[in-house]
């Protein structure tokens, strides 16, 4: 175990048969860590134990029980069988005690591909992995295929994927700031530890040290073996790098003759195996506290330290997570908590504004009209079953609506059209940071692969590949353009879909309205079109989530058809498609009440009609806003409730399911068998098909209603706040104690998600200029204080409500009774810029409604320019990455440089001292 502040170069490892205590390790003084995290320890330090103390697995060389830690001058020869038993009986080793499992693979015995499963596991002991059956406890039809990874197959894989691996300690400053401005971080550290602690850090001395920060690393040779820190070559690949190298092997291996039958995809989707997957480090619970006895792994310190509910309010062990489940995992949950952390200054001016609208309800102009409207008669707003209205019965919709559509909307729509871009360019900037730790700056070129579907269905046709001059498979622009062409019918064959779903939502609204309204119920009659509207919605919820399984079918399969290249790319091409189909998917309907419901309606005794039969449906009197938020208000609410259900939910049924038929057996009860942890991940749930795809659509798509029509519903960065925080955990906790632990993937970034994020964030700017200026009555209200009202004169308006006083008059247009023929006499009022029957163009429009169209046209160009610009001036203002990260990149790679030059010639010289030679301080 290293207990040292620096290198791991100068740490003793705590093995067996190494009787080293911590006074006797040796220490130097303690460098500015840069934060690069790559395995250059051999094990990290928990809270006030060790992990590899409660843990021995985590070190193959102990030979001790997990329950059981060796006393000083133990010999790994003095274990007996049954110590040896009880550690292979643990799951993570060979039955020798000795071997790592580095992946499992599950088949059934029953299963009619015997020979290609021989052949495959033939061929997998011909590359040099080592591979050992193990028969399941609770099933007599399943068998398990124990995977280990021997040294010399290791390096031989980690050279060819250019795997970078630690090879000097950092021993210069890579910030020159660090030497000028010492006294001065002491002096800020001193005062800082007068303060209060934040609570929502985590303790330093409960998460690994995670010390794997101050090396240099380089991309591993066998030739230059010697350049590199090994201490112990079974903890010199991490447990994730293991497992990646073992899936990279198992992704290339053939089962049968031909180009096509090769990789472990191929043998899972024709039954041959039934699962595979890397194991995890043992249980997530733990009979003792963890604040006494500690860690007794990585999975149990990330339950108790990230997954647990109780652990809400703190920030995320991000170098842990990344260590155990990878860096594409990482990233995820990086940008994640980012993402909810910039949600709060959101929520809070939504919130702010909302608020505003609720104390100014009762004193709003407009609201004061509309409730002491007693004598104003409203037309029917349906054929047959409508009856006559008076204004004030509108009182209720009139005040809510104010709550949604007041003075701060604009402010608020302009101000969420920046935080979008600050929020995406100071993620560029984080991103940069986390790349650098995690050692990914040069990765993307290094190791971006070949999809084996790719290699099969193309190895024919081969080009030299400009990048590395080797030739591969090559994809004729001809057969791609084609592919692609198919691929594109098949997306607008599915949005059509999606329209046409709406549509008839849109029927059904038409239908219901004149059967609400006529309803037995006093209640449902008098507000038939709340009725209508919820009704809709909840109607419209059920046909998006029915879609939405047909949509990631379709997409699958349109997306194999255009045999991308590599595996982002396929990952990029499915996530767009699956994008587009649920963005529209979703957001048709709202769009359709944002934009169109009223617009088309027509006039008092000239209603447009539906296949001329069904009048189209008009706003409420107090405008459509209100029918906008409650169509965001309830998908929002029930889609995440859905997909919280369906993460956490469906897994825990699932897995309670397994464990109710193991004890219906009564093997476990009646021998009193500890399952082995091979087993006990075969009894979770897989990860999902398209890894991260769900997780990241469905932050992407909450995002969209945060931003998109955010000025019809300001409390959607709040929703979305509470949601998040509440996801985080559900994510943490589904990922650690529900799911087999995923392959430990890599990741420069959050791939494609990025330009749809950045697309919605114009497309944004857009929908709310349009919603302010044709949805809501900012602009209506605007034209009339300064043109129409009592304050137009005054230039300026100190008193707005003053200056609104007969606006609702003025926005309500007079029709005649007599011209409906349904037996009504006088004049009723609808909301429109007509001209009165009295006059000399009966129902035109006036000019009025000519100045409101001119100001709302204005306003969007207006707003659009205005806003545009300020996004693309703070974008420009902010790098995408920090200037003292560039400057400690360019020193350390001028570092590198010279290590392996210094590292090279010592190498040479001692040789030629080991063969008797001369030798000279130069290069040879």
């Amino acid at each position: 175990m290293c207990f040292s502040d620096s290198c791991p170069t100068l740490c003793i490892l705590d093995v067996s048969g190494m009787n080293t205590s911590r006074s006797e390790t040796v220490k130097e003084p303690p460098l500015k860590p840069s934060r690069r995290s790559m395995p250059c320890l051999a094990q990290s330090q928990t809270h006030p134990h060790s992990l590899s103390k409660h843990s021995s697995f985590l070190q193959p060389n102990r030979l001790q029980p997990q329950a059981r830690p060796l006393s000083a001058g133990t010999s790994t020869a003095t274990v007996n069988v049954n110590e040896m038993n009880a550690i292979a009986s643990s799951g993570l080793f060979f039955k020798d005690g000795k071997k790592r499992i580095d992946y499992i693979l599950v088949y059934k015995k029953s299963s009619l591909q015997i020979e290609k499963r021989n052949t495959f596991e033939k061929n997998l002991r011909a590359e040099g992995l080592m591979l050992e059956r193990e028969p399941a406890i609770t099933s007599t039809d399943i068998m398990f295929v124990k995977i280990h990874c021997p040294w010399d197959t290791l390096c031989k894989y980690a050279e060819r994927m250019n795997i970078r691996m630690p090879f000097r300690k950092k021993c210069y400053y890579t910030d020159w700031r660090s030497k000028t401005m010492g006294s001065l971080q002491r002096n800020i550290r001193e005062l800082k530890s007068w303060l209060p602690r934040n609570p929502m850090k985590l303790d330093k001395e409960a998460l690994p040290d995670l010390e794997e920060t101050d090396c240099y690393t380089a991309p591993f040779s066998r030739a230059r073996i010697h350049h590199f820190t090994i201490n112990n070559k079974d903890s010199f690949f991490s447990n994730s790098t293991r497992s990646r190298i073992v899936h990279h092997m198992l992704q290339r291996t053939k089962y049968e003759d031909g180009k096509s039958k090769m990789g472990i995809n191929r043998l899972l989707s024709n039954g041959t195996y039934e699962a595979a997957f890397p194991p995890h480090e043992g249980s997530h619970k733990s009979r003792h506290p963890i604040k006494t006895h500690g860690a007794q792994n990585h999975r149990h310190l990330l339950y108790e330290r990230w997954a647990r509910w109780g652990m809400w309010y703190k920030y995320q062990p991000l170098d842990l997570i990344r260590r155990y489940f990878g860096e594409k995992i990482g990233l995820y949950f990086a940008w994640l908590g980012w993402y909810t952390g910039m949600l709060i200054p959101a929520a809070l001016v939504g919130l702010f504004v909302f608020l505003y609208g609720l104390f100014t309800m009762d004193s709003s102009q407009v609201s004061k009209e509309i409730c002491e409207a007693n004598e104003t008669i409203m037309c029917p707003m349906c054929e047959r079953n409508c009856t006559l209205q008076k204004l004030n019965e509108s009182c209720i919709y009139a005040k809510v609506t104010h709550l949604f559509d007041n003075g701060g909307t604009v402010f608020f729509a302009i101000f969420m059209a920046i935080w979008a871009t600050v929020f995406l360019e100071f993620w560029k900037r984080r991103r940069a940071v986390l790349t650098y730790d995690w050692d990914l700056i040069d990765w993307e070129d290094e190791e971006e692969e070949l999809r084996p579907q790719f290699e099969a269905k193309y190895s024919q046709v081969e080009r030299v590949n400009p990048i590395t001059g080797k030739p591969e498979p090559f994809q004729p622009f001809p057969d791609k353009l084609s592919r692609l062409m198919v691929s594109v019918s098949g997306i607008f064959f599915m949005i059509s879909l999606v329209l046409t779903a709406v549509f008839a939502v849109v029927v059904y609204r038409l239908v219901a309205m004149e059967q609400f309204a006529s309803f037995q119920w006093y209640f449902i009659k008098k507000y038939w079109q709340f009725a209508t509207s919820g009704t809709g919605v909840c109607i419209n919820f059920m046909i998006i989530m029915s879609l939405n399984v047909v949509y990631e079918k379709v997409a699958y399969l349109l997306t194999d058809l255009e045999h991308p290249r590599t595996e982002s790319e396929w990952e990029n091409s499915f996530a767009l498609k699956m994008f587009l189909f649920q963005f529209v998917n979703l957001n048709s309907s709202i769009f359709y009440i944002a934009f169109f419901l009223g617009r088309f309606a027509g006039r008092p005794g000239k209603y447009n009609k539906l296949f001329n039969r069904w009048r189209l449906e008009e706003c409420h009197p107090s405008g459509c806003l209100i029918d906008l938020c409650l169509q965001m208000g309830v998908i929002m609410v029930l889609k995440q409730m859905w997909n919280n259900f369906m993460e956490l939910g469906y897994p825990l049924l699932q897995n309670w399911w397994s464990r109710r038929k193991i004890k219906k057996g009564g093997q476990l009860l009646e021998h009193k068998i500890s399952l082995p942890q091979w087993e006990k991940d075969w009894n979770l749930q897989p990860m999902n098909l398209h890894g991260l795809m769900d997780e990241y659509l469905e932050m992407v798509l909450q995002f969209g209603f945060t931003t998109i029509f955010v000025a019809a519903f300001p409390l959607a960065p709040l929703l979305a706040l509470l949601n998040n925080i509440i996801e985080i955990r559900l994510d943490a906790y589904k990922f650690v104690t529900q799911w087999r632990r995923p392959m430990p993937a890599r990741a420069t970034d959050i791939g494609i998600w990025y330009g749809i994020l950045e697309g919605i964030g114009v497309l944004a700017v857009i929908t709310n200029a349009f919603v302010i200026a044709i949805t809501s009555d900012y602009i209506p209200r605007f034209v009339y204080a300064y043109k129409y009202g009592p304050s137009e004169n005054i230039e300026i308006v100190s008193f707005p409500s003053r200056c609104l006083k007969g606006y609702v008059n003025s926005s309500l247009s007079v029709f005649d009774l007599n011209e409906l023929g349904m037996g009504y006499s006088g004049y009723c009022r609808y909301r429109d810029y007509r001209a009165p029957p009295w006059s000399s163009a009966p129902y035109e429009f006036t000019l009025q409604f000519w100045h409101v169209l001119a100001a709302r046209l204005a306003f969007i160009i207006v707003f659009e320019h205005l806003v545009f610009g300020i996004k693309s001036f703070i974008a420009y203002l902010i790098p995408d990455m920090p200037k003292d990260l560039c400057d400690r990149m360019r020193r350390e790679k001028y570092l590198v440089q010279e290590m392996m030059y210094e590292a090279e010639l010592e190498h040479l010289q001692r040789e030629r001292k080991k063969n008797g030679k001369q030798y000279h301080h130069e290069w040879p």
